[in-house]
């Protein structure tokens, strides 16, 4: 678990301007570090190796630069566009923060950026022969660096928004997610069980705003819980939407100060988030295979696709882990139910795919698949499911066969029952 300050940063470095800044910066000092560095080359190597030419090169990384970043930008935009239509709105966030997109266009901003700086200085005169030594290797590594990353480049662009390729960058983020909740299940805290066992002396703490919880800083919680000597109830996991009636915690503290505090450890946003909410990552699955099974797309294949990974998903959370310790023992918090997950996926599913029965085959062999495991919950999830499929899809097969298909894939999982 990260504080507050650790998550703001963590976001800030998935932004796009934070790295191009960064190679920007760096790209604008080397430019410069020929100046202070040339005065220690020996006026020999200067005079054999021909740096002349490094203004040539100069004027065509700048020019070029220039053009690449435009068509690079549009490439990205375009790639968005495409994911927000064919894929999910929310997916396209993941888009936005991919590490090799980043890299690349901050790549081509900073060689824009240091053929220019370098160019300038270079017509101040500001080099000399030595410094222009310097100038020219930096300029050959950089022109080295533009041509690896226009080739990874070339091969991303072709996959850069495409269904597939969006629904394994979904898929993977979830896992993380799920794999960090699976180890830690009450981030770090206590189990708090029933919320009826709360003690009447435990206050609600109700947020100011309306949004969804985002990010809960449970180390700040601890310190507040633990300097007034009580116990902290967390009733908002991430992912929970909050209005002004619905509390955040409770705590036995009617000090308006400290309440504050509490509630400022809640970090609420207008949209949900991958990084502490397993749920989220579930439901744009089901997004993903509810847009490819609207008849304006027609695809089945991929609400297919997306079950097969739902099962992979899942199943991390059967999992045998060993789980953290008590971080913070003044806190109490639920966890993610099973069930939860299950209804965040597959009902959606189910439902826009009542007709279909290829999908619905799949369905429960999925389901019987879960239902395989050790852990009895999948057992029980699975089975409710399966008859809530068959519900579904039954009185929308107009064929008999289809029927049977499905109800013979669905006495599988009933067989683990």
């Amino acid at each position: 678990m990260t504080s507050k300050l650790g998550w703001i940063l963590r976001l800030l470095t998935r932004r796009l301007w934070f790295r191009s800044t960064l190679i920007s910066l760096l790209a604008v000092v080397s430019a410069l570090l020929a100046i202070f560095v040339g005065p220690y080359i020996p006026y020999e190597i200067s005079a054999s190796i021909g740096a002349d030419a490094v203004d040539n090169i100069l004027t065509i990384i700048a020019s070029s630069m220039l053009a690449v970043t435009t068509f690079s930008v549009s490439s990205m935009v375009a790639a968005y566009s495409a994911a927000t239509t064919n894929v999910t709105p929310r997916a396209t966030k993941l888009l936005l923060q991919d590490a090799t997109s980043q890299n690349v266009l901050s790549t081509f901003v900073g060689s824009f950026l240091f053929s220019l700086v370098a160019i300038i200085t270079l017509a101040m005169g500001a080099y000399g022969e030595q410094g222009r030594v310097i100038l020219f290797v930096v300029t050959i590594f950089v022109v080295l660096l533009i041509v690896v990353t226009l080739l990874r480049w070339i091969d991303y662009l072709t996959r850069l928004g495409r269904v597939g390729e969006t629904t394994s960058a979904v898929e993977k983020v979830t896992a993380e997610a799920l794999n960090n909740r699976h180890v830690q299940p009450y981030l770090g805290a206590m189990f708090l069980g029933d919320e009826a066992d709360i003690p009447a002396s435990a206050e609600p703490v109700n947020s100011t705003e309306i949004g969804y919880v985002q990010h809960i800083d449970m180390e700040r919680l601890q310190e507040i819980a633990k300097d007034c000597e009580t116990i902290l109830y967390s009733l908002a996991l991430p992912g929970t939407f909050v209005d002004t009636r619905r509390p955040l915690a409770r705590i036995a503290c009617e000090d308006e100060a400290i309440r504050s505090a509490v509630r400022n450890c809640y970090t609420l946003e207008t949209e949900r988030s991958f990084d502490q909410d397993p749920r989220f990552g579930m439901s744009v699955l089901a997004e993903i295979a509810q847009r490819a099974l609207s008849p304006a797309v027609n695809d089945p294949g991929t609400a297919i696709d997306v079950i097969g990974r739902s099962v992979r998903l899942l199943t991390i959370w059967s999992e045998p882990t060993d789980r953290d310790a008590v971080r913070y023992p003044n806190v109490r918090m639920n966890s993610v139910k099973l069930g939860e997950l299950f209804d965040d996926v597959f009902s959606p599913i189910a439902r826009d795919s009542a007709s279909l029965v290829e999908v619905h085959v799949r369905l429960q062999k999925a389901l019987a698949a879960l239902a395989a495991l050790p852990d009895p919950r999948f057992r029980i999830e699975a089975a409710r499911h399966s008859r809530l499929a068959l519900l579904r899809s039954i009185p929308a097969m107009s064929l008999d066969q289809d029927r049977q298909a499905i109800d013979q894939a669905a006495a599988e999982v009933a067989r683990y029952a």
